[in-house]
């Protein structure tokens, strides 16, 4: 399982506006087939750049799955948020492998 994080610090001035456009923009993202599922989360940490930061996780099926996003639809979509957020956003992408996941069981 690979996880393809997009971390997002967007400022104030922005937020609601960014925040609408990202609710929107994940289940396009989601709609290319290549991800099961998504999480949205706000990061707790107060940025020395201020504003706000965001991080989405997007499960992607597998490797080729995520190699496919790239070569088919990254770049299409990250051009509205691109455009319309530019110099008003800092985002930086990592790729993460699940080694292993653990929960606890109630009985």
């Amino acid at each position: 399982m690979y996880i393809y994080n997009v971390t997002v610090n967007v400022e104030d001035s922005i937020h609601d506006e960014w925040l609408l456009w990202i609710k929107e923009h994940i289940p396009q993202v989601l709609s290319t087939g290549k991800f099961e599922k998504a999480t949205l989360t706000k990061v707790l940490v107060e940025e020395e750049l201020g504003g706000q930061t965001y991080s989405i996780q997007y499960r992607s099926y597998s490797r080729e799955a995520l190699d496919a996003y790239y070569r088919e639809d990254a770049d299409k979509l990250r051009q509205e948020g691109l455009k319309r957020f530019a110099g008003k956003s800092l985002a930086f992408r990592t790729e993460l492998q699940v080694v292993d996941e653990y929960s606890v069981k109630f009985t």
